[in-house]
């Protein structure tokens, strides 16, 4: 894994287009992202131990403007099960979702499971990956899990990344391991207790109401944290469901993997009768002209982290929809180079043509500034250059010298 990491370009796009929600259920905070149209029964996706929210991005950007809804949600603060159930129940009436269809990888699909088993009206599919029907192995593999709770942070983080493997990895792959790493580094000691807790409390998965040919299991082949004997168990379990093989994509092909995903989730969606709704998707958004209601709006013009805003909107029930991001789908990281070229504007200089890139609505006509005006702030910042040129020059000479000099008394 890399020493120092930096957010993709497409990421850090998406997090100036699609608003981050915070909301208090009862004495749970849920942190959460939804986009695409309230019309459409929503892909709710769980991430897994070492996962947030911010996961699925790619997902909720590539299906968003397919005219599907997306909610990508972070794993509350819940320490057995039975709490978890009920927590998410409780958040799914709060937005005011009633079916769902559920995509969970690895901590993530094993909570779906629990969730269609006990609320089997509510859940209309499921699409696992890397995933698994028992704890038992993971408890017996953590004999201090009983005192996890009061394990410090670093001690957590620790065990969570050593599950991750590190080594020679393709380029994406390596790039995936270095996001999650760092959306580890953004939970507290609680959010990484409480998921641990979750992973080793001794439970299964009883059986399902629901058909199997709802249900769609996407593996990797390469490698992964959770072990094959588990996998192939969840496979043995849904015999009549839909099998979508990755051929690589490590532990996080939602990040490695994303266009091949994108496409076995849409082709779940189609499958289990989810019609998607492209005709409400605004075909040119960025001008801002297109009729929508008012929360569609504000929304677009919150600050992603306000939460005092999230707060005061916990849930949005209008039956609207919202304005998908515009990054073109991608599966590498420099996506928004193309981006801040569509939105870039044209600024001519006299008789040269100089073309600067701005983002959108950065230049008014009253902030183009006439050409004698350009000529003259150019000769002034080139009189200021000249100016501090000398005392630059003296200041970089007597650092040389005692840089020498100590280097002789050495």
């Amino acid at each position: 894994m890399k020493g120092v990491f930096s957010a993709p370009g497409d990421y850090i796009y998406f997090k100036s287009q699609v608003p981050l929600h915070k909301i208090p259920i009862g004495t749970k905070q849920w942190r959460y992202y939804d986009f695409g149209p309230k019309v459409v029964p929503p892909l709710i996706c769980l991430p897994g131990t070492v996962g947030t929210a911010d996961v699925y991005y790619k997902q909720i950007m590539s299906l968003s403007m397919k005219g599907y809804r997306v909610i990508s949600v972070d794993i509350p603060r819940v320490w057995n099960h039975h709490e978890w159930i009920q927590a998410f129940e409780k958040f799914l009436d709060a937005i005011d979702v009633h079916h769902i269809h559920l995509y969970g990888t690895s901590l993530g699909g094993f909570l779906a499971q629990l969730f269609a088993q006990h609320r089997p009206r509510r859940v209309r599919s499921l699409v696992l990956s890397n995933s698994f029907l028992d704890t038992r192995s993971f408890s017996a593999a953590m004999p201090w899990a009983p005192i996890v709770s009061w394990t410090p942070s670093f001690l957590l983080k620790r065990y969570v990344l050593t599950g991750i493997r590190d080594g020679p990895h393709e380029p994406f792959i390596a790039d995936s391991v270095d996001f999650v790493v760092s959306q580890v580094e953004t939970l507290s000691r609680d959010d990484l207790a409480s998921r641990l807790t979750l992973t080793v409390d001794v439970a299964s998965v009883g059986s399902l109401l629901l058909s199997d040919s709802l249900i769609t299991i996407m593996d990797t082949n390469d490698y992964c944290a959770i072990p094959q004997q588990l996998k192939d168990q969840l496979s043995e379990r849904y015999p009549g469901a839909r099998r979508a093989y990755l051929k690589t994509g490590g532990d996080f092909p939602f990040l490695s993997r994303p266009d091949e995903v994108n496409l076995h989730l849409q082709l779940h969606l189609r499958r289990v009768g989810v019609e998607a709704r492209p005709d409400l998707v605004r075909s040119n958004p960025r001008e801002g002209n297109d009729g929508g209601n008012p929360s569609e709006k504000n929304d677009k013009q919150e600050d992603p982290e306000d939460t005092s805003k999230d707060d005061q909107g916990s849930a949005e029930s209008s039956s609207g929809q919202s304005q998908p991001p515009l990054a073109p789908e991608t599966s590498d990281s420099h996506s928004l180079d193309g981006q801040l070229l569509n939105n870039a504007k044209n600024w001519y200089m006299g008789n040269q043509e100089r073309i600067v890139q701005l983002p959108r609505g950065f230049l008014k006509k009253q902030d183009i500034v006439s050409l004698p005006t350009q000529i003259l702030l150019q000769l002034s910042w080139e009189i200021a250059a000249l100016h501090f040129l000398p005392l630059y020059t003296g200041t970089l000479y007597t650092i040389l010298n005692y840089c020498w000099k100590f280097r002789q008394a050495v």
